[in-house]
């Protein structure tokens, strides 16, 4: 498709680089772009991406804008506290560029959808925050033959690399064949990250976006970028394609998508929804709501109305161990993630009448809390 005058007068900037010009951007206006999560890295990326004319923008996620999340996912505003993410990406990026088409997936990626999903598009972009689905889009993409743009971000540190072994280069498993083990890596909800890391690391996903669909520059594939904010430094490591790697290697073993929670070690945990507490609750003898969230979140929000108390997950084995072990006992955290580890904490405490509260307390309308 060509550029309309309209876009022509709002790309004049891109225009004037010859590595760009009127024919780069029309690469740009036709290219799709399918972006996994609409956080903290996902927001740098959908605004510079549509800032830039990528024609179609694709967005996967399926959380709810939550106030702590303002901190750093610029995507969203005070206005969006309780929206799901998609709403209000959906709305800001059509204020960012009208001309650019947004497709939300409104779902959580899984072994049965990704193929059909990321098939749609020309690059994948990462920017999730857990195990398990960094490895599905790794082997999605590399099943699709797709590039994938990966950026990862921990406290004060971040990396960023470009995955394509079709175009020469390595894939996430050759830098990390193996999971960590479950819970040796803490989420940000409880390690903490700095603001901005986020927007650092997106924008340089973003650039590498924008080179891989323009054809320029040199790109990070077959390296891996470091940045650690502390020290203000970069630093970068050679990558190469692990010949004996088990999905893109010389004699691959992967061939379709597998288990990714169980191949990463996280075991479902039993979970009751929203609903069925309330209901539990009307009956006049509802189970022992635990809220393992820290003490500042406890007093931002909680769910004291429905009798929750709070005990943070890192003291939670020590104030229950005198607890009868038949005690029924609903456990909540903000998303779900610190609450089903305190599930199977206490299981194998041997608590069996213990279960987690669907989706966190972002499951739960302000007005009820």
């Amino acid at each position: 498709m060509e550029l309309t005058p309209e876009e022509l007068s709002r790309y004049s900037r891109h225009l004037l680089l010859e590595q760009v010009g009127p024919a780069g951007q029309e690469r740009l206006k036709n290219a799709r772009v399918l972006i996994i999560g609409a956080g903290g890295l996902g927001s740098p990326l959908a605004l510079y991406l549509a800032a830039a004319g990528v024609g179609t923008l694709g967005l996967v996620d399926f959380d709810r804008v939550d106030e702590s999340n303002l901190q750093r996912q610029i995507l969203h505003g005070t206005k969006d506290i309780g929206r799901p993410k998609l709403e209000s990406a959906v709305e800001r990026l059509a204020d960012q560029n009208p001309y650019v088409r947004v497709v939300p997936h409104p779902q959580a990626l899984s072994s049965e959808n990704a193929l059909e999903i990321l098939g749609h598009y020309d690059i994948v972009v990462d920017g999730t925050d857990n195990f398990a689905t960094r490895y599905l889009v790794n082997d999605a993409c590399v099943l699709l033959g797709k590039p994938n743009v990966y950026g990862s971000i921990f406290r004060f540190e971040g990396q960023v690399s470009l995955f394509s072994p079709k175009d020469g280069g390595s894939c996430y498993r050759c830098l990390y064949p193996e999971p960590p083990p479950p819970g040796t890596v803490p989420s940000c909800a409880e390690g903490g990250v700095l603001g901005v890391l986020p927007g650092v690391i997106g924008t340089l996903q973003a650039t590498e976006v924008l080179k891989w669909i323009l054809k320029v520059g040199d790109s990070l594939l077959r390296r891996l970028l470091l940045f650690d904010a502390l020290k203000m430094s970069f630093r970068e490591m050679k990558l190469s394609r692990d010949r004996g790697c088990p999905l893109c290697g010389d004699s691959p073993t992967i061939t379709e998508l597998v288990d990714y929670p169980a191949f990463c070690g996280v075991l479902p945990v039993p979970e009751l929804s929203r609903e069925e507490f309330l209901h539990l609750w009307s009956t006049g003898t509802p189970p022992t709501l635990i809220d393992v969230r820290e003490p500042h979140e406890w007093e931002r929000r909680n769910l004291s109305k429905y009798g929750a108390r709070l005990i943070p997950l890192r003291t939670l084995s020590e104030e229950v161990v005198d607890w009868e072990r038949d005690h029924e006992i609903v456990i909540y955290c903000q998303s779900g993630g610190r609450s089903a580890k305190a599930v199977m904490e206490l299981r194998e405490a041997g608590f069996e009448n213990v279960r987690g509260l669907s989706g966190g307390l972002n499951s739960w309308p302000p007005s009820r809390s």
